[in-house]
């Protein structure tokens, strides 16, 4: 059975963020602005996710 996916696109900047949520989004390896990424859905995911949903869309995949 195939994994469930979750495409991630960074729209806003996370400069003017709180600096834990800047720290988020690095570590799930954003650099720049309409950049996207493929991650699991898993509750790890969307919990990093929860933190910063002003700055992502999310889309399932």
């Amino acid at each position: 059975m195939a994994e469930k996916m979750l495409k991630i696109t960074l729209v806003k900047s996370p400069i003017g963020a709180v600096p834990k949520q800047r720290a988020t989004v690095e570590s799930m390896g954003f650099k720049k602005v309409n950049q996207c990424k493929m991650f699991p859905d898993n509750a790890a995911t969307r919990g990093q996710i929860q933190q910063v949903r002003h700055l992502f869309k999310v889309e399932e995949a």
